[in-house]
């Protein structure tokens, strides 16, 4: 049985801090505790994990990983794509759902990251960039952009969910929000192929000055994660938009972990460029996305994944794992009862270094 981590309710972490000076309590207490756990621990995360699963959803207190090990991830990733670019009925069932997905994983002590994969704001092609279809839209809806009211009152919509989430005792929940992710990458309509560095920079310091300063939005930590592109410090810093600007910096890889090729070392010296980072500037530093699609190989949560993350002088806050699909037979990325890594995935979780939902207590004081 592993043993229970305890955290000390007067942890002692330089002078780190949000970049939001009127944070809540529990933001502020959440960010200096990932940053102390990082030194000896990592939290596993799955998207999507409570929402639904292989072959189910909407089940309560349910989630493939506690069916495998009885605990659900450390990390709940959810979705703001339904918030915006649908009808006012779909956009309200969206937000409820997400929330209360949220609100109970707070509740049970879990920590919440957000992803957004945001519907194109100015036209067809949804998330995706689709040459026929797609238009550059950062340069639209940026201050001065003929699309920028738009997008405010989509931020406006964000706003009024992210003052709304709150648990049984009467706090807001803490939640990782991670926008425009994979920028460096053109699959998206936000990425490098589609808008300047300049553009870019300034979409990022007005979503979170609008949603920070303006709308008082003061339970969000903020996250910079490109995918795996860069291959030096510079590189990865390419459009960042500063250090009064940015909570977390991760990064995002399947390719070196599987999907493309096995390139450990790779994998671990990217990651190295991100966590030495954070160390430098007072961030914390995560591994916000990666995994293998349906796990075919049996032992690659300690033979892959373990490997990399144990990389000397590596301070990561979490590892997240990609959705399992309820329908699909094949696109999942944590395992569920009888997938064929399921006894490796069990060794990943006795090891003392992982933490998984049952684990941590009193994260937020």
């Amino acid at each position: 049985m592993k043993t229970l981590f305890f955290l000390c309710c007067c942890v002692q972490i330089s002078m780190a801090q949000t970049i939001d000076r009127k944070a809540t309590p529990e933001t502020k207490a959440l960010f200096k505790n990932l940053l102390q756990l990082s030194k000896e621990h990592v939290l596993f995360g799955h998207q999507h994990a409570t929402e639904y699963g292989h072959g189910w959803a909407n089940e309560a207190d349910r989630s493939d990983v506690k069916s495998v090990v009885g605990s659900h991830p450390a990390v709940i990733g959810v979705d703001f794509m339904g918030f915006s670019g649908n009808s006012p009925e779909a956009v309200k069932q969206a937000k409820e759902l997400v929330r209360k997905t949220v609100t109970d994983a707070y509740d049970r002590g879990g920590v919440i990251t957000a992803a957004w994969h945001f519907s194109n704001p100015v036209s067809k092609g949804g998330f995706y960039w689709v040459d026929s279809l797609s238009l550059p839209a950062v340069k639209y809806i940026i201050p001065g952009g003929s699309a920028h009211h738009t997008y405010k009152e989509i931020l406006r919509g964000i706003g009024e969910w992210a003052h709304s989430v709150k648990g049984k005792n009467g706090t807001l929940a803490p939640v990782i929000f991670r926008p425009f992710h994979e920028f460096d990458g053109d699959w998206f309509w936000w990425g490098k192929g589609h808008t300047s560095r300049e553009d870019f920079i300034s979409l990022w310091r007005f979503t979170v000055s609008y949603l920070r300063d303006s709308l008082q939005v003061h339970n969000f930590i903020y996250a910079f994660s490109p995918d795996n592109k860069f291959n030096t410090r510079d590189e990865f810093l390419e459009r960042y938009p500063g250090d009064e600007w940015v909570d977390m910096v991760g990064m995002d890889n399947y390719g070196d972990m599987g999907r493309d090729r096995y390139d450990l070392e790779t994998a671990a010296r990217k990651l190295k460029i991100v966590s030495d980072y954070a160390l430098e500037k007072g961030k914390l530093a995560a591994f916000t996305e990666t995994g293998l699609e349906s796990i075919p190989n049996t032992n690659w949560w300690t033979g892959t994944l373990s490997k990399v993350l144990k990389t000397p002088g590596l301070q990561l806050s979490y590892v997240l794992v990609w959705r399992n699909d309820m329908k699909s037979p094949t696109h999942y990325y944590a395992p569920f009862p009888g997938q064929v890594s399921v006894p490796d995935f069990k060794l990943f979780y006795d090891a003392p270094y992982t933490l998984f939902e049952k684990d941590l207590k009193g994260i937020y004081r």
